[in-house]
């Protein structure tokens, strides 16, 4: 199997003022998922990073979570 189908991500969350940043890191290719969703609705963007993302994401208060919150928030199912 190639190393890209092999990837575990890992996933972050932060909420703040009834708002929620998810956010999935590739830590093979730095590169990943934002999702915004808030009572508006929800907002998706695809992100690069750096090595000093897993830093960075703690710094602003993140904190780790599973794959299957994002992932429904993902599919509209939450």
């Amino acid at each position: 199997m190639a190393k890209s189908t092999n990837i575990v991500h890992q996933y972050f969350k932060k909420e703040m003022e009834g708002t929620k940043i998810l956010v999935k890191v590739n830590p093979i290719f730095w590169t990943g998922t934002e999702l915004v969703v808030s009572a508006e609705g929800a907002e998706m963007r695809d992100l690069e990073f750096d090595a000093q993302i897993f830093d960075d994401l703690k710094h602003d208060g993140f904190a780790e979570v599973n794959a299957l919150e994002f992932n429904l928030y993902l599919a509209g199912l939450l």
